[in-house]
């Protein structure tokens, strides 16, 4: 079965083919990062408009790369939620249209399922059952994963997602947007030893997480260095170490209680923040001691993109599942609401 992945969650178009037989065959992404710079956040608005403006073109790139035809697909996958509103109808209408034309069904992806099932796109994929921590800018959350569509949230952030602290904190720092990689890149050249930021949560009981706390103390200490000294180059280097730090070990934490509350020693790490180089390593050395396997998608799978959609779609689809009636975008959409295939 040769699908096509739409994905137009939110400031980012990813298309890809998946083949379920021979796997993912081309994949092309625009981020439309410049777009959004000089706003220092994504513009919803802005954001629909330049998904109108790339989906299509960016499809036709897609096909020809996997020398494929529009009439050589078997299905159309997309993003139908969570996300923006206008993005997510973007790429909804467009996947939606063609497969009518085209006479091919069509399944509407829930996004963070995308991002939990990338892994199994590396050359050594996971087996189920596994840990997830699904690591976004909109999303932090510990699931207990069986099987395609068998979740269990365990714990999630109560209030900021690790990603929005990433990028909050890039704001107080004066970083360019996107924030969270000029974050991590400045940490390594600060002090690790100057600042001492809390851990949130990681003494109460339980895996819900907590960094809007994180991201205040941020902002307490950035305004003492102004205040004292003005803020220095080092200043903010070192804060950018200290807050990275602080995401790194809380994040470690609640991993490994998850693990040994569920009694299972692989761990599935996806979503942007996946990416980041001291959360792998901190990771590795203090769970894999421990003999826990952690799994994490290719890096270029790491952010929105759309084979994670591709590949959801296909093992849906493959299992008989199909939109049925009208398409709904669902901005908001408990991933607690997924089924395995045989039960949607």
């Amino acid at each position: 079965m040769k699908v096509l992945g739409i994905e137009t969650s939110c400031d980012e178009t990813g298309i890809a083919v998946y083949d379920t037989d021979r796997g993912l065959l081309a994949e092309g992404l625009y981020s439309q990062v410049e777009v959004h710079a000089e706003y220092g956040g994504v513009v919803p608005e802005l954001a629909s408009r330049d998904h109108i403006r790339k989906t299509l073109p960016l499809t036709t790139q897609v096909l020809a790369e996997a020398g494929l035809d529009k009439s050589d697909l078997d299905a159309i996958a997309y993003t139908a939620g969570p996300g923006l509103m206008g993005a997510l109808m973007v790429g909804t209408t467009v996947a939606r249209s063609m497969a009518f034309g085209l006479g091919i069904p069509s399944l509407g992806v829930h996004h963070m399922e995308g991002h939990l099932l990338a892994p199994m796109l590396a050359d050594e994929p996971p087996s189920y059952p596994f840990v997830a921590l699904l690591v976004s800018g909109g999303h932090s959350q510990l699931v207990r994963v069986d099987g395609l569509g068998c979740y269990t949230l365990l714990g999630e952030s109560v209030d900021d997602a690790a990603g929005e602290a990433f990028d909050k904190t890039a704001k107080l720092l004066d970083l360019p947007y996107p924030g969270g990689p000029h974050v991590a890149r400045l940490a390594e050249q600060g002090d690790p030893g100057r600042f001492d930021f809390p851990r949130p949560m990681v003494r109460q009981p339980g895996l819900d997480m907590s960094f809007s706390g994180l991201k205040t103390h941020t902002l307490l200490t950035v305004r003492q260095c102004r205040e004292e000294t003005g803020l220095t180059d080092q200043d903010r280097a070192d804060i950018a170490c200290a807050f990275e730090q602080a995401v790194v070990d809380t994040l470690v934490i609640k991993c490994r209680r998850a693990l040994e509350q569920e009694g299972l020693n692989t761990l599935v790490m996806a979503g942007g923040v996946s990416a980041n180089r001291n959360l792998r390593r901190a990771l590795a050395d203090r769970l894999g001691p421990k003999g826990v396997a952690v799994f994490y998608p290719p890096l270029s799978l790491c952010t929105d993109n759309g084979a994670m959609i591709a590949y959801a779609g296909a093992l849906r689809l493959q299992a008989g599942q199909r939109d049925m009636g009208d398409g709904e975008v669902r901005p908001r959409w408990p991933m607690t609401e997924l089924r395995p295939p045989e039960a949607a």
